[in-house]
């Protein structure tokens, strides 16, 4: 499931190439075509993200919400241009594919420095491998944000079950299997809102840190239960849970009640962190005290960015303890039995 810098990264897509002009809206596979009948032919006036929810709106107070859900994706086509604020932040990116795994080492603590050149994502990953001068090109974006072909003409013929196809003169976008994808009101989508926790991106501050802590510090539930609970804190799904309990040396099966206010503290601070850096990179980046050729294998290669993500039965990358893997809210959790004892 796409978690929260996924649909940052895909609303500000919306930002860059659909605020401010008008769209024609549709349902290719035709389960849509009530909704996409409402939408046609408006302008799009915003596009933002609240954890893994996505809300587009349009100039006659109408809102497309989407949650893409596990299956959910956006392909876009037509003139897709660099995202100048990441450029900013990390340059040219997207420029070479480096291979490899170096030995990892290291400890729980600061990221690296943002400001290197972005290493392209071997299995697809980061969907800012398309950037660089404007061009016709097809882009999915979710988890995996992986880099179709080339488009001949435009736009191009919708490719399998399309649920809405929203085009503007010279950029599209195709949704594929959303798990909720409805167009509703501005009351509706504050009711929506109301209903999820605080996500660091949408309220930085400190009143969204104080709600995450008073929530959390009230439950009997297990922080690595609270931590998956959207009406809690937004936008944290399965590998950023294992690695966030990591980072924080703590035992997933603490009730959150027991967890100290200071570390609950830090576990929202580490999340702002987390989050900022995988809207930057387009990747869950969670490794820590890289050297530069580290750093960008771990880029590169899913399986050397994480600390216990998928890494079931391997040795801790800290104390060598083999790497444990349980159900948790319906998924795996992994976790070291050792370093969060």
């Amino acid at each position: 499931m796409p978690e929260g810098h996924s649909v940052h990264r895909i609303a500000r897509q919306f930002r860059l190439h659909f605020v401010g002009k008008r769209v024609s809206a549709s349902s290719p596979q035709g389960r849509f075509a009530a909704g996409a009948a409402e939408l046609d032919g408006h302008v799009m006036t915003d596009a933002r993200a609240v954890g893994k929810q996505m809300f587009l709106e349009f100039d006659h107070e109408r809102w497309l919400r989407v949650h893409l859900g596990m299956y959910g994706a956006w392909d876009f086509a037509g003139d897709i241009t660099a995202d100048a604020t990441v450029l900013a932040a990390n340059g040219r990116m997207g420029q070479t594919n480096q291979k490899g795994t170096p030995e990892q080492s290291g400890t729980p603590g600061e990221l690296g420095t943002p400001g290197q050149p972005v290493t392209v994502d071997a299995a697809g990953e980061d969907s800012l491998h398309s950037i660089g001068a404007p061009r016709v090109a097809r882009l999915r974006m979710a988890e995996q944000e992986k880099l179709g072909p080339g488009a001949d003409t435009f736009p191009p013929e919708p490719i399998g079950a399309v649920r809405v196809r929203l085009l503007t003169h010279d950029t599209v976008a195709d949704l594929r299997g959303p798990t909720a994808c409805e167009v509703l009101g501005a009351e509706e989508v504050q009711a929506v809102i109301a209903r999820l926790g605080p996500d660091p991106l949408v309220d930085p501050g400190k009143r969204s840190e104080d709600r995450f802590v008073e929530v959390v510090r009230k439950k009997p539930t297990p922080i690595g239960l609270l931590l998956m609970d959207q009406s809690v804190v937004s936008g944290i799904g399965n590998v950023y849970r294992a690695e966030l309990l990591f980072r924080a040396h703590l035992n997933p099966h603490t009730p959150g009640r027991d967890v100290p206010e200071e570390t609950v503290r830090a576990l929202w601070r580490d999340w702002s962190k987390l989050l900022k850096l995988g809207v930057q990179h387009g990747q869950m980046m969670t490794m820590d005290r890289l050297g530069a050729k580290q750093k960008a294998a771990a880029l590169a290669h899913r399986e050397d960015r994480h600390w216990v993500y998928h890494r079931a039965g391997l040795p801790c990358r800290v104390c060598g303890t083999p790497i444990a893997v349980e159900m948790a809210a319906g998924r795996k959790l992994y976790w070291c039995p050792k370093d969060q004892a």
